[in-house]
């Protein structure tokens, strides 16, 4: 008898068998994209990334919530005293006047989120529990927009439509009115101590459970409809008696905003009070400080990739988030490509794990750059020894690692320091950021540019008062880094000397020099009297006075610590270890341009496809390329309009050597319904993909509409 169920029947039916149990595809975690089997390093790279990875949104959470503290504290003062005054008959200016915070957070959309969810959490916690936020999109119509309110408030689904049969989404079906809303608040209200028990234990005011305010957030205010927003506010505007409303708004712009969406009859009904946050740039400026700027953060970035990040976010989207984001796109490409990033971290772990590298690791480091310069630098029995000697190259290796974790706690005060001294200097000669003066210094030679030298004449001009206050800045940076004493203790002797000095102003350090000699002068002509008195002023000699000599002094010792300290980092020693450098990666995953992509993609299909058949020379077209990339080839070839017809005869004569038809016979050139729809489907994706378009120029013509595609 077969094995094989039997299935017949005399009536039809359907049978079912169960499947053997299938092997589970073996999940790969994150770790697994860096952990292959040729690696041993890849696990303990993974480790270390993941680690940077939560220090780097530890720190972004900790300063966006400090730098937003005094606005969020504002925000919340102003909710409260609103709030607490509801119960009282002086609670509005005018009747049926609504609270509203205006808050300004500035162009940088994609950190928006973040600012509202720390606000409502603020709200929440220490002021009501009756918080909600929506979005445009969410709200495309009144009903929509109140939907979302009730939904937020309730804690249950909401019905906006009374016919509507499908009950399974709603815990209870609720008309969808404000006035449901109204009832719902006084029921709550009521009953406060025992639906929040937590929050009235905190209460102090034994009228403040009575008058809870009922918050909502508009997050993108600029983007609502306009219409929407009136007739919302209208209609809460007949409500204030009953519910305490408080609106804030999330605007990107400026305040103006509230007046170009709101007519006046509906603005009038607002109590309007703006607040400003800080700006993108000084958060990216606490950032860089806390992240970049900071030797405990062993993962640091070249000058290009610095580049490029901070000119996406100044000339793209002003989002400190997306930088941050790109900071740790970064440092995972690092970790990735660098069989070495596993000494990139702190100094004690990296140390151990010099004392353990394997031979194959050994190897990579005699083929870094910076450690064969530094070969070059030794002396030949030396040299033999690094080349030859394993063991002597991890003992080489430690020490390297140890003079760059010093150098990156040295390079850091003396930079602020710089930077103190030059950032109020007119015209910022080394630039009005810290970030841009690191880049020139990890970049090259500081002290080779014209610009370092501009500074160094600026401040040879300082007065007195403005030189000492300079000192002191760069005093109080050392004292809180705890480290190059021997450079705070020189700085604190400038100051106290520049201090002694008594009845020494700042127009002294411009006086004229005294002539040495007596001018005697005698009749002559004008060529004459003008080459005498250069000669006399060649010799013009100058005498400084003590706070010039002093002034002078300070120069060259600023001069020499900039020369000692603030050298660029390539020129350090496994400096490839720490430093991601890739800005070409970087430049073409975050700052893509869909137009070349798509370009490249029709001229050369055979990138994204690595297909052998699509392998062609320079200005030819392969058959067997996609219908698409053939007709984006032959409208290269083309002028400003297309002929439909000549360009159906090239498609059609390419769709032949596909089928390999003699170009001379007679079925050559000839094309049936199939050929002709397939022509006419990558025609338009053309037009879809915006290359060409119809136009009434000619008749069967179409408009080329791009150029210089390759």
């Amino acid at each position: 008898m077969s094995e094989i169920p039997l299935t017949s029947s005399v009536s039809k039916g359907c049978f079912v068998f169960k499947s053997a149990s299938k092997k589970r595809k073996r999940h790969v975690g994150v770790g697994g994209y860096l952990v292959d089997d040729s690696d041993e390093n890849g696990s303990d790279r993974f480790r270390i990334c993941q680690k940077l990875w939560e220090t780097v949104q530890t720190n972004t959470e900790v300063i966006q919530d400090q730098l937003n503290k005094k606005v969020l504290d504002s925000l919340a003062e102003f909710i409260k005293k609103h709030g607490l005054g509801c119960s009282s008959d002086n609670w509005r200016q005018r009747a049926r006047e609504i609270p509203t915070a205006a808050l300004m957070l500035g162009v940088n959309v994609p950190d928006h989120a973040m600012t509202f969810r720390s606000l409502c959490n603020l709200l929440q916690d220490s002021v009501t529990p009756f918080v909600v936020s929506v979005h445009a999109k969410e709200c495309a119509a009144v009903k929509l927009l109140i939907q979302k309110v009730l939904e937020q408030l309730m804690g249950r689904g909401v019905s906006v439509d009374e016919e509507q049969e499908d009950d399974t989404a709603l815990l209870q079906r609720t008309q969808c009115t404000i006035s449901a809303l109204c009832q719902w608040y006084k029921t709550v209200t009521k009953k406060s101590t025992q639906v929040f028990p937590q929050r009235t234990e905190s209460l102090t005011n034994s009228d403040f459970p009575q008058s809870l305010p009922v918050v909502v957030i508009f997050k993108d205010f600029e983007a609502f409809n306009s219409q929407v927003l009136q007739d919302f506010i209208l209609i809460c505007s007949r409500y204030t008696q009953e519910l305490p409303f408080i609106f804030i708004f999330g605007i990107a712009t400026s305040p103006s905003a509230i007046q170009h969406r709101l007519p006046h009859s509906v603005s009038s009904l607002l109590c309007i009070e703006v607040f400003h946050s800080l700006s993108c740039t000084q958060h990216l400026a606490s950032v860089f400080d806390k992240l970049i700027l900071n030797s405990q953060f062993p993962f640091k970035l070249s000058s290009r990739v610095i580049q490029v990040l901070v000119g996406i976010f100044l000339y793209h989207d002003f989002s400190v988030q997306n930088f941050v984001k790109g900071l740790q796109f970064s440092m995972l490409e690092h970790f990735k490509s660098q069989p070495l990033s596993m000494l990139c971290c702190q100094k004690q772990e990296a140390l151990l794990s010099a004392k353990t590298l394997s031979k194959k690791n050994v190897e990579r480091i005699r083929h870094l750059p910076s450690f064969m310069r530094y070969v070059e630098t030794q002396e030949p029995q030396e040299q033999v020894r690094l080349l030859t000697n394993d063991e002597h190259v991890k003992e080489v290796c430690q020490k390297l690692l140890k003079n760059l974790h010093k150098y990156h706690k040295n390079y850091y005060p003396i930079l602020q320091c710089l930077h103190s001294l030059t950032s109020s200097l007119p015209k910022f000669p080394l630039g009005k950021h810290i970030r841009e003066l690191h880049v020139s210094c990890i970049e090259k030679n500081l002290w080779e540019t014209e610009e370092y030298d501009s500074a160094l004449q600026l401040l040879r001009i300082l007065a007195k008062d403005e030189l000492v206050a300079a000192l002191r800045k760069c005093a109080e940076i050392l004292k809180s880094t705890k480290i190059l004493q021997n450079v705070l203790q020189q700085l604190e002797d400038f100051i106290g000397r520049l201090e002694a000095l008594e009845g020494v102003s700042s127009e002294d350090s411009s006086g004229n020099g005294i002539i040495s000699g007596k001018m005697e002068y005698q009749k002559t002509d004008l060529f004459q009297l003008q080459k005498t008195l250069l000669e006399k002023e060649s010799r013009r000699t100058k005498r400084m006075n003590p706070f010039e000599v002093l002034r002078s002094q300070v120069i060259e010792f600023i001069d020499s610590l900039v020369r000692e300290y603030l050298t660029p980092a390539e020129l350090q020693p496994l400096n490839e270890v720490c430093y991601y450098s890739s800005s070409g990666v970087l430049r073409q995953r975050l700052n893509v341009t869909p137009r070349t992509s798509i370009q490249a993609a029709l001229s050369h299909p055979f990138y994204y496809l690595q297909n052998e058949s699509l392998k062609t020379d320079a200005g030819t077209i392969s058959s067997a390329a996609p219908d698409l990339c053939i007709v984006y080839k032959l409208h290269l070839e083309c002028g400003r309009l297309i002929n439909l017809y000549d360009w159906l005869e090239a498609f059609l004569t390419v769709m032949s050597a596909a089928e390999d038809q003699d170009t001379n016979s007679e079925e050559c050139g000839k094309y049936d319904s199939l050929k002709h729809a397939r022509f006419i489907q990558a025609v338009s994706e053309m037009e879809f993909l915006g290359f060409i378009k119809s136009t009434k120029q000619k008749t069967d013509h179409v408009a080329r509409l791009t150029w210089g595609g390759c």
